[in-house]
């Protein structure tokens, strides 16, 4: 037995999964806000290290924060409705389980930083050190999602690529 062949991985999806992601709006609606939140978080990143290095548009920075943080919850539920609509269940299905899970920190971090912005918590220095974290985190589980989505088009791919007599 070579190595790779005593593992056999379990698909990401089996056929009815797949049928259902295919076919619900919340897979377009997913494709749509999951890059519109990373262009948001990339231009929040520059506004917070900008008043991080010089102290100026604290104003801006937030507002990008509080932008962030909402198209966040908007993925969140989203994410969760077609989480549900795919594998029966709102979150924590097992294909999605630690993407899920480092997800529970982003919104922690997120709605923490909310919290303190509302509250006077922390100083600026303060609310732009705890956005670093939770973008951190984001960048982390972001790259979670492109991971699996990589490896849901692999696993795709040869089933595009096999005739009739190859498919099984």
């Amino acid at each position: 037995m070579s190595q790779g062949e005593g593992r056999h991985r379990q698909p990401l999806y089996d056929a009815h999964q797949r049928a259902r992601r295919d076919a619900t709006v919340w897979t377009l609606v997913q494709g749509i806000l999951a890059p519109l939140q990373f262009l948001v978080f990339l231009a929040s990143l520059i506004l917070v290290l900008r008043t991080l290095a010089t102290g100026e548009g604290a104003w801006m920075a937030n507002a990008s924060i509080v932008a962030k943080t909402g198209l966040l919850y908007a993925i969140m539920v989203t994410g969760s409705i077609w989480e549900k609509v795919v594998f029966g269940r709102y979150l924590f299905a097992p294909a999605f389980y630690w993407e899920d899970m480092v997800s529970m920190l982003v919104l922690a971090l997120h709605s923490a930083y909310l919290v303190a912005l509302a509250t006077g918590g922390l100083d600026t220095t303060g609310l732009m050190l705890l956005a670093l974290a939770a973008y951190a985190s984001y960048a982390i589980n972001a790259t979670q999602f492109l991971l699996k989505l990589r490896a849901a088009r692999l696993e795709a791919a040869p089933a595009l690529h096999l005739g009739t007599e190859g498919a099984r």
